[in-house]
């Protein structure tokens, strides 16, 4: 599963006055889509901080091709890019509901040790899920 899709409905609170979604709100869009993907892989955010290990987005990038609205149900595609000794990296595509192309984006992020703070490599069992993916 390298590849994993997420739909959410677009909220009035995430536009703006001319009722297209704020640029900042991309970014949440982009960590659904990435937790729900984890999630769908065995592994949830939340089991991975209560031991020990935090995952901060240490890069962000998004390209914006056509404009989100009030109410359109989008679909994030969370793609898994790959794994390093302490980064994992994916892309994101955002499309509406006609599947047009609206968004493209890329995220880095570093596992992170909760006690020392410092950059760590990958817990096992997320290490182990992954490698399979890579294999694929």
């Amino acid at each position: 599963m390298k590849e994993f899709e997420y739909s959410v409905r677009v909220r009035y609170a995430e536009t703006d006055q001319m009722g297209v979604v704020y640029h900042g709100n991309y970014a949440q869009y982009f960590e659904m889509g990435r937790v729900e993907w984890l999630r769908n892989l065995g592994v949830s955010y939340k089991w991975m901080e209560e031991n020990g290990v935090m995952l901060p987005v240490v890069s962000l990038t998004m390209n914006y091709k056509k404009p989100a609205r009030y109410d359109d149900l989008i679909t994030v595609k969370t793609i898994f890019k790959k794994l390093s000794s302490v980064k994992i990296e994916f892309d994101y595509e955002i499309r509406n509901e006609k599947n047009e192309l609206l968004t493209t984006g890329n995220s880095i992020l570093v596992f992170v040790d909760m006690k020392s703070g410092r950059p760590t490599i990958p817990p096992n069992y997320i290490f182990e899920k992954i490698s399979i993916l890579e294999t694929n």
